[in-house]
């Protein structure tokens, strides 16, 4: 069994993105700048916007954080996604999701420039991406397929069941994975919350990828022997053992999965730290595009 170690792979893209970052700005470019905007208090979202903001800082990147309170209207929300679009010095930007429920999160997402969109939520990005075309890719999705590239697992013609059909991970990288590419090539197969004996499909898999937010849900008896596993799954569980008074657990449960699989990712250290930096590769991506014009 092999540990798919997120974070060792993250810190070797950061070194490679900070290098071009380094010889960008020694040839008289822009340094590329990604922006953030942050509305509430909740606390993983925080959590998560740091986390970029020190990627940033470790790649070479500038970036700012909009802060706003949870009672901002749909209106100023949009107003102050339109500023940033007409900022020629801003590459890239995110509006942390989940928003406050009085948010209309789609009105949101198309406001923001698809040009600017690292997230790659944008209804013109995501169009671009099920056609198989050159796009801003959605960051969780990218990093699985990063992942997998980087440890020379081969998809081509294997069976994926991918469990959960969110917009931000289930459904487009079914999508990628079924694409005529390296990683993709794949068979795949959605299970979600309405899925009669997922076990079924589970067992079937060549690639388990469980991405729907329920910790321990995939256990040992419904994975095959060799299989790939990637837990895409993070929820905090209360714990006072530990100092900050959670910890945190994948939708695998570890324990029991590790001991059959062929590869799988830690919770934490695994799909989590592939994200971030995806972001980081699309910021990237959209300030020489910029360039470019």
């Amino acid at each position: 069994m092999v540990i798919l170690d997120g974070k060792a792979t993250s810190d070797k893209i950061k070194l490679e993105i900070a290098q071009m970052v380094k010889e960008r700005v020694e040839a008289g470019g822009k340094r590329p700048h990604l922006a953030a905007i942050l509305v509430g208090n909740d606390g993983a979202s925080q959590t998560y916007v740091g986390h970029k903001e020190r990627a940033c800082s470790q790649v070479g990147f500038k970036s700012t954080l909009h802060r706003f309170p949870a009672e901002i209207t749909q209106d100023e929300l949009i107003e102050i996604i339109h500023e940033i679009n007409e900022n020629d010095d801003i590459d890239g930007l995110i509006v942390q999701l989940p928003l406050p429920a009085h948010l209309d999160e789609d009105a949101v997402i198309n406001a923001i420039d698809p040009c600017k969109d690292v997230d790659g939520f944008h209804p013109m990005n995501v169009g671009k991406m099920t056609l198989g075309l050159p796009t801003f890719l959605p960051a969780t999705p990218y990093g699985i397929l990063r992942l997998l590239s980087e440890y020379g697992i081969e998809t081509k013609g294997k069976h994926c069941v991918i469990i959960g059909r969110s917009n931000i991970v289930g459904r487009p990288l079914a999508n990628l994975l079924s694409l005529k590419d390296d990683p993709g090539d794949c068979t795949v197969t959605i299970c979600h919350s309405h899925t009669k004996n997922i076990e079924f499909f589970t067992r079937q898999a060549d690639i388990i990828i469980a991405a729907l937010g329920s910790p321990g849900f995939v256990k040992g008896d419904m994975v095959r022997e060799g299989a790939v596993i990637v837990d895409v799954g993070i929820t905090r569980v209360a714990d006072s053992t530990k100092k900050n008074g959670y910890r945190l657990l994948g939708d695998v449960d570890f324990e029991t999965v590790a001991p059959k699989a062929s590869y799988i990712t830690p919770v934490p250290g695994g799909v989590g730290p592939m994200t971030i930096v995806s972001l980081m590769v699309n910021t990237l991506k959209a300030a020489e595009c910029k360039k470019r014009k």
